[in-house]
């Protein structure tokens, strides 16, 4: 048996924490920028995901303006940091709604580290950065999907590890990412599961049914 919703008859905001709780689980941009008047912010968004592969292109969304989405849309700019397990509870401290004159990197005691091809400074105690160029803001209802080109990756080198197949990348197990779950939950990786997609000449009975 299921429960049926219709998220017209339900409302917006209620059928928000729904998504947020099936939709699951979410990445988190760690999202680094500055205003025009110079002050640095920082703020988590789960709704973050990889746009492009060629250009390199990522994603997240602002749900509402705020300061993360009018900073990039003046500047232009911006970086993601890795949302990191050591990190906890200053990601979420970072999701306060400070007053857009105050910095995140100061009230909640976290390290500037100066990008190379942006404005934006990088969260220092995260181990990975991707610095980003504005390539399109696109306005749905009440959020606003932020595309942005990655010039630049910055990636601790004791995170990269050599896998089976013989690929030297960063290790999920010593990167520890946190992702977003429904209401106040937060997850960090459980057991990981290693498999090989399947080509489909290997498919069983792929010729029979292809004569």
């Amino acid at each position: 048996m299921r429960t049926d919703i219709d998220p017209t008859e339900l409302g917006a905001g209620p059928f928000y924490k729904i998504l947020n709780s099936v939709v699951v689980p979410r990445p988190i941009a760690w999202v680094s920028t500055r205003s025009a008047a110079g002050v640095d912010n920082l703020a988590p968004h789960s709704f973050f995901t990889v746009s492009c592969v060629d250009p390199p292109m990522i994603q997240f969304t602002s749900v509402g303006k705020k300061d993360s989405l009018r900073n990039v849309v003046e500047t232009g700019e911006f970086v993601v940091s890795l949302a990191n397990e050591a990190m906890f509870e200053k990601i979420n401290a970072t999701g306060t709604n400070f007053p857009a004159h105050l910095s995140e990197f100061t009230e909640v005691g976290l390290t500037r580290e100066p990008s190379r091809t942006v404005a934006p400074p990088r969260v220092a105690e995260s181990p990975v950065a991707l610095e980003c160029r504005l390539h399109q803001a696109v306005e749905l209802g009440d959020s606003t999907i932020v595309i942005g080109r990655v010039l630049h990756a910055a990636i601790d080198e004791d995170v990269f590890d050599t896998d089976a197949r013989g690929n030297h990348l960063p290790s999920s197990e010593k990167l520890r990412p946190l992702a977003r779950l429904g209401r106040n939950e937060w997850a960090t990786l459980g057991k990981i599961l290693d498999i090989t997609r399947i080509p489909y000449d290997t498919w069983p009975g792929h010729y029979r049914r292809d004569d």
